[in-house]
């Protein structure tokens, strides 16, 4: 089971991915990229492809902290703490320094940023409550 839960943590972050670059900030998100929907739409299949194994492999960064909690320990709030400060401690100042050099606006920066949060979140809360079964 060790190994599917980080896969399954990457596939609640894939899905929650496409709720919101779709329905909650798609619009938005595709205007500050400056994206149309044509480009959008090119290589949809490798680019979600390749996102879903980046979102597996950071869950299994994320599974190594949880981890070192002894299972007693691993419920899916204590999951959620160590995703978002994975997220909020590596990925937020990541994704902030590229912004940054790439003179990207704040409103991008924020939904993306804000993606990475809780997609770390959700992925540590699955895998953690995972580990309970």
């Amino acid at each position: 089971m060790q190994f599917l839960e980080p896969v399954l943590g990457g596939i609640a972050a894939f899905l929650l991915g496409v709720l919101w670059y779709t329905v909650l900030f798609g619009k938005q998100w595709q205007a500050e990229t400056g994206l149309s929907d044509d480009e959008a739409k090119k290589g949809v299949v490798l680019t979600h492809g390749i996102s879903l194994l980046m979102m597996i492999i950071l869950s299994y960064g994320v599974n190594q902290i949880i981890g070192y909690h002894g299972v007693e320990y691993q419920t899916l709030a204590h999951g959620a703490f160590h995703g978002g400060l994975a997220a909020l401690m590596y990925g937020v100042p990541a994704v902030a320094i590229n912004y940054l050099y790439q003179k990207k606006s704040i409103k991008l920066f924020l939904m993306d940023a804000g993606y990475l949060v809780c997609f770390l979140a959700l992925s540590g809360a699955v895998m953690a409550a995972l580990h309970l079964g």
